[in-house]
Protein backbone atom coordinates (compact mmCIF):
# COMPACT_ATOMS: atom_id res chain seq x y z
CA UNK A 1 0.00 0.00 0.00
CA UNK A 2 1.13 3.62 -0.87
CA UNK A 3 0.93 5.90 1.79
CA UNK A 4 0.16 9.25 -0.01
CA UNK A 5 0.04 11.64 2.86
CA UNK A 6 3.21 13.31 3.16
CA UNK A 7 2.97 13.67 7.37
CA UNK A 8 1.87 10.38 7.46
CA UNK A 9 5.04 8.58 5.19
CA UNK A 10 7.36 10.81 7.16
CA UNK A 11 5.88 9.33 10.40
CA UNK A 12 5.40 5.85 9.08
CA UNK A 13 9.24 6.07 8.01
CA UNK A 14 10.27 7.12 11.72
CA UNK A 15 8.38 3.94 12.96
CA UNK A 16 9.65 1.76 10.35
CA UNK A 17 13.44 3.20 11.27
CA UNK A 18 12.81 3.24 14.86
CA UNK A 19 11.40 -1.15 14.77
CA UNK A 20 14.28 -1.50 12.72
CA UNK A 21 16.95 -0.25 15.23
CA UNK A 22 14.94 -2.08 17.85
CA UNK A 23 15.66 -5.63 16.25
CA UNK A 24 19.34 -4.61 15.75
CA UNK A 25 19.09 -3.85 19.35
CA UNK A 26 17.98 -7.04 20.08
CA UNK A 27 20.57 -8.86 17.60
CA UNK A 28 23.07 -7.54 19.08
CA UNK A 29 22.45 -8.12 22.67
CA UNK A 30 21.69 -11.95 21.45
CA UNK A 31 25.88 -11.70 20.33
CA UNK A 32 27.04 -11.76 23.57
CA UNK A 33 25.06 -14.39 24.98
CA UNK A 34 27.76 -16.80 25.03
CA UNK A 35 26.60 -20.40 23.34
CA UNK A 36 30.06 -22.72 24.03
CA UNK A 37 31.12 -21.77 21.13
CA UNK A 38 33.63 -19.03 20.65
CA UNK A 39 32.80 -15.65 19.64
CA UNK A 40 34.59 -12.49 19.17
CA UNK A 41 31.73 -10.55 19.48
CA UNK A 42 31.03 -11.54 23.11
CA UNK A 43 34.19 -8.96 24.33
CA UNK A 44 32.05 -6.01 22.40
CA UNK A 45 30.79 -4.70 25.67
CA UNK A 46 34.20 -4.81 27.49
CA UNK A 47 36.12 -1.67 28.03
CA UNK A 48 39.53 -1.25 29.55
CA UNK A 49 41.19 1.51 31.33
CA UNK A 50 43.39 2.43 28.53
CA UNK A 51 46.02 5.24 30.08
CA UNK A 52 42.85 6.76 32.17
CA UNK A 53 40.72 6.22 28.68
CA UNK A 54 37.63 3.66 28.75
CA UNK A 55 38.59 1.77 25.67
CA UNK A 56 36.76 -0.73 23.86
CA UNK A 57 38.70 -3.96 23.68
CA UNK A 58 38.09 -4.70 20.34
CA UNK A 59 40.34 -1.25 19.52
CA UNK A 60 43.24 -2.07 21.57
CA UNK A 61 43.72 -5.80 20.04
CA UNK A 62 43.77 -8.51 17.50
CA UNK A 63 40.72 -11.03 18.64
CA UNK A 64 41.27 -14.56 16.69
CA UNK A 65 39.39 -17.98 16.97
CA UNK A 66 42.07 -20.47 16.86
CA UNK A 67 39.79 -23.34 17.68
CA UNK A 68 35.90 -23.65 18.03
CA UNK A 69 36.18 -23.15 22.04
CA UNK A 70 39.04 -20.65 22.49
CA UNK A 71 39.33 -17.03 22.02
CA UNK A 72 43.64 -15.13 21.21
CA UNK A 73 43.40 -11.59 22.33
CA UNK A 74 47.23 -10.27 20.81
CA UNK A 75 46.92 -6.75 22.76
CA UNK A 76 48.92 -3.64 20.44
CA UNK A 77 50.35 -2.56 23.58
CA UNK A 78 51.47 -5.69 25.57
CA UNK A 79 51.89 -3.35 28.46
CA UNK A 80 48.02 -3.58 29.07
CA UNK A 81 47.63 -7.31 29.65
CA UNK A 82 47.00 -7.04 32.94
CA UNK A 83 44.61 -4.67 32.98
CA UNK A 84 42.77 -5.92 30.08
CA UNK A 85 42.59 -9.07 32.29
CA UNK A 86 41.15 -6.90 34.99
CA UNK A 87 38.34 -5.94 32.44
CA UNK A 88 37.43 -9.26 31.30
CA UNK A 89 37.19 -10.43 34.90
CA UNK A 90 35.08 -7.42 35.84
CA UNK A 91 32.82 -8.19 33.01
CA UNK A 92 29.48 -10.45 32.97
CA UNK A 93 31.04 -13.12 30.61
CA UNK A 94 31.73 -15.83 33.12
CA UNK A 95 35.13 -16.83 31.34
CA UNK A 96 38.35 -16.77 33.53
CA UNK A 97 41.07 -15.14 31.33
CA UNK A 98 44.68 -16.97 31.31
CA UNK A 99 47.72 -15.10 30.20
CA UNK A 100 51.48 -15.69 29.77
CA UNK A 101 52.30 -11.78 29.77
CA UNK A 102 51.85 -11.30 25.85
CA UNK A 103 48.44 -13.11 25.07
CA UNK A 104 45.44 -13.57 26.36
CA UNK A 105 43.34 -16.69 26.10
CA UNK A 106 39.59 -16.91 26.80
CA UNK A 107 38.46 -21.18 26.96
CA UNK A 108 34.89 -21.60 26.56
CA UNK A 109 33.91 -23.97 29.06
CA UNK A 110 31.22 -26.98 27.74
CA UNK A 111 27.73 -25.62 29.03
CA UNK A 112 25.83 -27.80 31.40
CA UNK A 113 22.56 -28.47 30.76
CA UNK A 114 21.35 -26.10 33.75
CA UNK A 115 23.29 -23.62 32.24
CA UNK A 116 21.65 -23.73 28.67
CA UNK A 117 18.15 -23.63 30.06
CA UNK A 118 19.25 -20.39 31.84
CA UNK A 119 20.82 -18.83 28.73
CA UNK A 120 17.41 -19.69 26.84
CA UNK A 121 15.48 -18.50 29.71
CA UNK A 122 17.51 -15.22 29.06
CA UNK A 123 17.13 -15.37 25.20
CA UNK A 124 13.22 -15.77 25.56
CA UNK A 125 13.04 -12.62 28.04
CA UNK A 126 15.36 -10.30 25.37
CA UNK A 127 12.75 -11.59 22.93
CA UNK A 128 9.60 -10.29 24.92
CA UNK A 129 11.13 -7.25 25.84
CA UNK A 130 11.94 -6.74 22.30
CA UNK A 131 8.57 -7.47 21.19
CA UNK A 132 7.11 -4.88 24.05
CA UNK A 133 9.52 -1.91 22.69
CA UNK A 134 8.06 -2.98 19.14
CA UNK A 135 4.44 -2.89 20.70
CA UNK A 136 5.25 0.64 22.12
CA UNK A 137 6.17 1.94 19.09
CA UNK A 138 2.99 0.64 17.46
CA UNK A 139 1.13 2.31 19.99
CA UNK A 140 2.85 5.55 19.65
CA UNK A 141 2.24 5.71 16.06
CA UNK A 142 -1.40 4.88 16.29
CA UNK A 143 -1.71 7.61 18.70
CA UNK A 144 -0.41 10.12 16.07
CA UNK A 145 -2.71 8.54 13.54
CA UNK A 146 -6.04 9.61 15.63
CA UNK A 147 -4.78 13.20 16.17
CA UNK A 148 -3.80 13.67 12.61
CA UNK A 149 -7.52 11.81 12.35
CA UNK A 150 -9.11 14.86 15.03
CA UNK A 151 -6.89 17.85 13.07
CA UNK A 152 -8.25 16.84 9.71
CA UNK A 153 -5.32 15.80 8.21
CA UNK A 154 -6.66 12.04 7.43
CA UNK A 155 -10.27 11.10 7.19
CA UNK A 156 -11.35 8.37 9.25
CA UNK A 157 -10.55 5.49 6.52
CA UNK A 158 -7.13 6.89 6.23
CA UNK A 159 -7.13 6.29 9.99
CA UNK A 160 -8.16 2.58 9.35
CA UNK A 161 -6.27 1.94 6.36
CA UNK A 162 -2.80 2.90 7.74
CA UNK A 163 -3.39 1.52 11.36
CA UNK A 164 -3.65 -1.64 8.93
CA UNK A 165 0.09 -1.55 7.65
CA UNK A 166 1.24 -0.18 11.09
CA UNK A 167 0.31 -3.36 12.14
CA UNK A 168 1.08 -5.31 9.00
CA UNK A 169 4.82 -3.91 9.37
CA UNK A 170 4.68 -4.65 13.14
CA UNK A 171 3.81 -8.28 12.44
CA UNK A 172 6.68 -8.70 9.94
CA UNK A 173 9.21 -7.85 12.76
CA UNK A 174 7.55 -9.58 15.59
CA UNK A 175 7.92 -12.68 13.70
CA UNK A 176 11.87 -11.49 12.73
CA UNK A 177 12.13 -11.12 16.97
CA UNK A 178 10.73 -14.63 16.90
CA UNK A 179 13.02 -16.01 14.46
CA UNK A 180 16.14 -14.75 16.17
CA UNK A 181 15.38 -16.05 19.49
CA UNK A 182 14.74 -19.42 17.90
CA UNK A 183 18.04 -19.18 15.89
CA UNK A 184 19.73 -18.49 19.37
CA UNK A 185 17.75 -21.13 21.31
CA UNK A 186 18.87 -23.85 18.24
CA UNK A 187 22.45 -22.22 18.67
CA UNK A 188 22.45 -22.79 22.72
CA UNK A 189 21.09 -26.17 23.22
CA UNK A 190 23.17 -27.82 20.11
CA UNK A 191 25.98 -29.91 22.00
Amino acid sequence: MAITNLQVKEEFDKYEARLAKGLDYLRGELFTIRAGRANPQILNKITVDYYGTPTPLANMANITVPEARMLVISLWDSSMVKETVKAIMASDIGITPTDDGKVIRLVFPQLTEERRKELTKQVKKLGEDSKVTLRNERRDILDLLKKFKKDSVITEDEEKTYGAEVQKTLDGYIAKVDSLVKEKEAEILEI
